[in-house]
């Protein structure tokens, strides 16, 4: 093998490499937020249930007039 395909096989497998990393990255950011929206719904649910014990009626005459 000639000097100048050894360097190119180098550079493609730094590249290949750096390739890799982003994607664990970016598989490592998706499954943060996919954790995030289960809290968020987690949380949405649980204030659904502390709702769910007001009164009939509550809140449907509100005077916002000045």
């Amino acid at each position: 093998m000639d000097p100048t395909s050894l360097a190119a096989a180098m550079v493609g497998a730094q590249m290949s490499q750096m390739q890799m990393a982003a994607a664990a990255f970016m598989l490592r950011m998706n499954a943060d937020s996919a954790a995030s929206v289960v809290q968020v719904i987690d949380a949405a649910q649980q204030n659904m249930q502390s709702l769910a014990n007001v009164a009939a009626g509550i809140g449907q005459n509100v005077n916002i007039s000045v």
